[in-house]
């Protein structure tokens, strides 16, 4: 069994990125912490790994199981994989701070119900919660300029796959994770817009850039 804590740190050049911490678990597995995010590659049935994901784990790395990570990242292939997902969370929350979204009472009917509270991107761009469910909603000369083929009549786009038109109308309101997101949403679930995207001038390269 390895009880190593972390011992290892890798800082991005660009200020405000967070550290990203490696280590071993207690029961072996290569393991990470960016702030208050935790990753771990973990095993999967086929004999690769997939990335685990959990949030405020009690340190050290070297305390942590299997059994503590909660979420799934998709697969990864190798160490190398798990680095670079790992870096990229660090500068999505560095990316993070920089944007200028804040929260805002909000008590405003949406699709989903009455919205409980929201975060405003930017004039005439607030993504609403509610108990339920939750996702965009852009005022008409917002909306006007998410692409034909993926815009809502009623401006609003939900969390799930809606929300990638909003991410590829307005990139510097995203992270490049969001935005990498985004760009593998609308290819796979919006074949058609994707195709009149990428039929243009770059771009939805110029949003996932």
């Amino acid at each position: 069994m390895n009880t190593t804590a972390q011992t290892e740190a890798t800082t991005d050049n660009t200020p405000g990125f967070p550290e990203a911490y490696y280590g071993r678990t207690s029961d072996g597995l290569f393991a990470a912490l960016v702030g208050e995010n935790a990753f771990a590659m973990i095993p999967a049935y086929n004999g690769g790994h997939y990335l685990g994901h959990a949030w405020k784990l009690p340190l050290p790395i070297s305390e942590w199981k299997q059994s503590s990570f909660y979420g799934h990242g998709g697969q990864l292939d190798g160490k190398a994989a798990f680095r670079t997902r790992v870096e990229e969370n660090a500068r999505h929350q560095g990316q993070l701070r920089r944007l200028a979204r804040r929260n805002i009472a909000a008590r405003q009917a949406t699709p989903w119900g009455l919205s409980d509270h929201a975060t405003h991107y930017a004039e005439g761009i607030v993504c609403h919660s509610t108990p339920s469910h939750g996702g965009f909603h852009l005022d008409p000369d917002r909306n006007a300029r998410i692409h034909p083929h993926l815009r809502s009549a009623d401006g609003f786009y939900e969390e799930d796959c809606c929300w990638a038109a909003v991410a590829q109308a307005f990139p510097d309101l995203f992270t490049d994770f969001e935005k990498r997101c985004a760009e593998e949403t609308i290819r796979h679930w919006y074949p058609d817009a994707w195709r009149s995207l990428t039929s243009t001038p770059k771009r939805l390269r110029k949003a996932a850039s």
